[in-house]
């Protein structure tokens, strides 16, 4: 192999990494969303009931706060919401995936007072999402219902991934359900 020919391949191999890393990260951090729309698999994300000792018109504002409301410094670094209008908001979700990666996810979520918020994800690290907060008054207190489904495409490898962007989706979830949870309470006590 002459020397030129071997610098050109080795041009090419750091080409094709170079793109492929740059694919990955695109992909991880949602700013290179992929639907493709063959292959699509679905699954749902974890159902996840919460107990708050609050009223659901305490528990809705405080969920529709950063979107319908003044967001604080705190929940701007999280969200921020790009178009408003009178039901529904499109916003940018904000979540660390560690060091100074960010995934990026813009989602529309609308809002019926006082029993529901629905999200429904326009760009991220998968093809489809779609969201239910649901709140149902009981006995004094309030059952917040999250449930959502996910959807990824090109079959296998697409579930492989879905798997692990459920994982971290439905882990930020449970976080931001606790923080709502406290938040509420601490309003209802006050």
């Amino acid at each position: 192999m002459t020397g030129r020919r071997l610098a050109h391949l080795t041009a090419w191999a750091a080409a094709a990494g170079a793109v492929a890393v740059g694919g990955w990260a695109g992909l991880v951090s949602g700013a290179l969303p992929a639907d493709l729309g063959v292959g699509r698999r679905i699954r749902k994300l974890g159902l996840q009931p919460l107990d708050i000792a609050a009223p659901r018109e305490v528990i809705f504002d405080v969920i529709g706060q950063p979107y319908l409301g003044r967001t604080t410094r705190a929940m701007g670094e999280k969200v921020r919401v790009l178009e408003r209008g009178g039901d529904m908001v499109l916003a940018a979700h904000h979540t660390p995936l560690g060091g100074r990666w960010k995934a990026v996810t813009v989602e529309t979520v609308r809002f019926t007072r006082p029993e529901r918020v629905d999200f429904r994800l326009v760009r991220g690290p998968v093809p489809y999402v779609v969201e239910s907060f649901t709140l149902t008054e009981r006995d004094g207190a309030t059952r917040l219902l999250y449930e959502g489904e996910l959807g990824t495409d090109l079959w296998r490898a697409g579930q492989w991934w879905g798997e692990k962007v459920a994982k971290r989706w439905e882990a930020t979830v449970a976080d931001s359900l606790a923080s709502v949870k406290e938040e509420a309470e601490r309003r209802a006590r006050g």
